[in-house]
């Protein structure tokens, strides 16, 4: 496997260019797919030629950008990798459904629709606002109106963001409908809505909450889980083991915004970690400046950084139903 090594020039270099708790080595690392080791001021890249290679660049112009006393930050390295890999162009990214034209608008998403074209299994992960759950969807809707795969599976973790709906009247639909309206917005968006039910009452779209995978395989088609921060470990291991033959899976989630119980760790954040260096897996990492909704939407992500509010008495998360999640009960004193 080739491998280059970056020699830094001292402490303060290696700490710009690493960035706090190795924050961009980890950005470019991600993107890029490839290795990478820091150790007594030295930088390692392992990967193929070409990835190294930009790799390489990334972290030279890095260096540049520094000794002129410029502060680096995730969006500066966005840019940086966004113009090593330039050679893809955004017309090769394009999909186009239901009249409209889906395509990439910043440097992140470029790499996560490259990822959901060249890996069979990809987490994206990132705030509000930076398209994770609409571009999945509409690869997926692609995939099938091309006849690469035969069904969509959408799922969606049954967990509430802290306000404590209790149990739900009426069937099962109407009791997960509220948690996986982002998936139905994205369907509808991209499809006409006559074609969409059709599509549903013959099973090519199926939306089910994430308790109700266990025991399936699913082949010839592409699994899209939504709020993956919100999948509890096990339930992780299981929803990444559904994977059948000519089958996708990718997985969306903010690990800021977890809404688990306290003291239960997140499977998204564990997965990637667990996964980071598997061939076949693509992981990308989403920033405030991949977000394009309305403009407020990055400053309220700002507002919500600069402080976190305790929660009220009586908010925490709950489940809908125990009978749609294994509940998960806090210690008695």
């Amino acid at each position: 496997m080739p491998e280059v090594t970056i020699s830094l020039d001292n402490p303060e270099e290696e700490l710009a260019i690493l960035g706090a708790r190795d924050i961009l080595l980890r950005q470019v690392r991600d993107a890029l797919r490839i290795k990478v080791t820091a150790r007594r001021g030295e930088v390692r890249l392992e990967g193929d030629a070409e990835s190294i290679e930009q790799a390489r660049q990334i972290f030279e112009e890095m260096r540049k950008l520094h000794r002129r006393h410029h502060q680096l930050g995730p969006g500066d390295v966005a840019a940086l990798i966004d113009a090593a890999t330039a050679s893809t162009s955004h017309s090769e990214l394009e999909i186009r459904e239901n009249n409209r034209v889906v395509r990439p608008r910043s440097p992140g998403q470029t790499r996560y629709l490259q990822a959901l074209r060249d890996h069979a299994l990809v987490f994206a992960i990132g705030p509000a606002g930076t398209g994770k759950t609409y571009l999945a969807v509409a690869a997926a809707v692609s995939l099938l109106r091309r006849a690469q795969i035969k069904k969509i599976v959408l799922v969606r973790p049954a967990v509430e963001a802290g306000e404590r709906l209790g149990f739900l009247p009426g069937d099962l639909e109407a009791k997960i409908n509220p948690y996986l309206r982002p998936l139905l917005d994205a369907l509808h968006d991209l499809m006409e809505y006559n074609q969409l039910r059709r599509y549903m009452a013959h099973d090519l779209i199926e939306i089910a909450p994430l308790a109700y995978m266990r025991g399936r395989t699913l082949n010839d088609a592409i699994i899209i889980l939504d709020e993956g921060q919100n999948a509890t470990i096990p339930q992780m291991k299981m929803f990444l083991t559904r994977m059948g033959q000519n089958a996708r899976i990718v997985v969306t989630g903010d690990t800021t915004q977890v809404d688990l119980p306290p003291g239960t760790s997140s499977g998204l954040a564990d997965a990637v970690e667990r996964l980071r260096n598997v061939p076949g897996v693509g992981i990308v990492t989403l920033q405030k400046a991949d977000i394009v909704r309305h403009p407020l939407v990055q400053a309220i992500v700002d507002a919500y950084e600069t402080v976190e509010p305790a929660p009220a008495a009586g908010t925490s998360p709950t489940l809908i139903d125990p009978g749609l999640t294994p509940p998960c009960e806090e210690p008695r004193p």
